[in-house]
């Protein structure tokens, strides 16, 4: 008996993958050369899996932040801000998130995932009841096992399924808190925040809506999808974080109620964990101020966006049902997903894999993350080969039947 036997299935998965060729795990980024290329296997190659959307990882006054910060203040905090003290970035950091949200709270996290985790955790509790739609992100589920709240999934985008479930609580006394997503990771849709809305007010329940992949790309000035819907100021707790559009690594937290510091002194996460180095905090306050200083980065991906999307469609590619930085390519089988996958890797293109039981319904997908900081050429040139390996692969609606026929 091995401590790792609980394990045996995937790694027996893992390893029939592996022996068919490449995996993503095994892929190194040898440098990074800008916001859309790197050297992988001594060869430079088209980023277009690394969710930098708005190109800010290598935006020089981003940069010259970190450098800064790093000399000013050495780097790291060697400890949480509860037993080494908060650094003066983090407050300014903190400051600057919630004016940005129109919010008087703010709390930041070292991760994004641990912003979900610790926040979600310590909202709820025993005799609680917490209502996730059912493809939140593992950081949301993993906060469901964190709590004695009890858990129950929705429907996924469908607001007529949270209200029923919510009609069924109506006798219970406990605290509901509503979870969904500003844009969803694997297929890049987005929640029908208006509706949500309108059914936690019905039924009194409390809302919160994980921006990660929205803040900064939707939005009048990228504050996410609910400032794009006109109901930021109807949200309870607005959960995002600094891996995406602010390139750096971090969470936060912005609320307007009144006892939210409490969560301070409750939210494990967030009193045991080293805080952020001086050179994240400093780097995503200058990402920040740029998000909202240079909304023609937003306009440039969104360009890209419809490129990609549009190019795809056209060819007969499934996606995700609306147009995203996360265009997601939906195909039938593991095996066809992975040799697509290393091929774009062999000519040079680098895109991300999602496969069951990670990814919606069981689908597997090939996952592009499109940036402001992709060229034209660089969007036309990932289109051509992606149609190229549909055909190639007897993926495409037509070559199917050639294939077939």
């Amino acid at each position: 008996m091995s401590i790792f036997d609980t394990h045996a299935g995937l790694a027996a998965r893992y390893e029939a993958a592996r022996a068919a060729g490449r995996m993503p795990t095994g892929v190194v980024m040898e440098r990074l050369l800008s916001a859309s290329e790197a050297i992988i296997d001594g060869r430079r190659v088209v980023t277009a899996g690394t969710h930098n959307y708005l190109g800010l990882a290598f935006d020089e006054a981003c940069i010259e932040a970190a450098v800064e910060a790093v000399r000013r203040e050495g780097t790291g905090t060697c400890g949480s801000r509860i037993a080494n003290g908060s650094f003066s970035d983090h407050v300014a950091l903190e400051r600057e998130l919630a004016d940005f949200h129109g919010m008087r709270h703010a709390m930041i996290f070292s991760t994004g995932y641990q912003a979900n985790l610790g926040i979600i955790s310590t909202l709820v509790g025993a005799g609680d009841f917490l209502l996730l739609d059912a493809d939140s992100h593992a950081s949301i589920y993993d906060a469901c096992k964190q709590t004695q709240a009890s858990a129950i999934r929705f429907k996924h985008n469908d607001p007529a399924n949270l209200d029923a479930r919510l009609r069924r609580l109506a006798g219970e006394v406990g605290t509901k808190l509503v979870v969904v997503e500003g844009i969803y990771s694997m297929l890049g849709d987005t929640a029908p925040l208006q509706a949500i809305v309108e059914v936690c007010k019905r039924h009194g329940a409390y809302l919160l809506v994980d921006e990660a992949h929205s803040m900064g790309v939707l939005g009048a000035r990228g504050c996410g999808l609910a400032e794009q819907e006109g109901v930021l100021d109807q949200v309870d707790f607005v959960v995002g974080t600094f891996s995406k559009s602010l390139g750096g690594v971090g969470g936060y937290c912005v609320s307007n109620h009144e006892r939210f510091d409490i969560l301070r002194l409750a939210c494990r996460p967030y009193m045991f964990t080293a805080s952020l180095p001086p050179a994240t905090a400093a780097s995503t306050r200058a990402a920040l101020a740029a998000v909202q200083a240079r909304p023609q980065l937003r306009a440039k991906l969104w360009s890209n966006v419809h490129r990609l999307y549009d190019a795809l469609t056209g060819a007969g590619f499934q996606l995700g049902p609306t147009p995203s930085p996360i265009i997601a390519v939906r195909l039938e089988d593991e095996a066809t997903t992975l040799a697509m996958w290393r091929a774009l890797l062999d000519a040079g293109w680098y895109v991300n894999i999602g496969l069951p039981p990670a990814t919606p319904s069981g689908e597997s997908l090939l996952r592009c993350a499109i940036s402001a900081g992709h060229s034209e050429a660089q969007i036309d040139g990932l289109a051509a080969q992606l149609i190229a390996l549909g055909r190639a692969y007897g993926v495409l609606p037509g070559e199917r039947r050639a294939a077939q026929g």
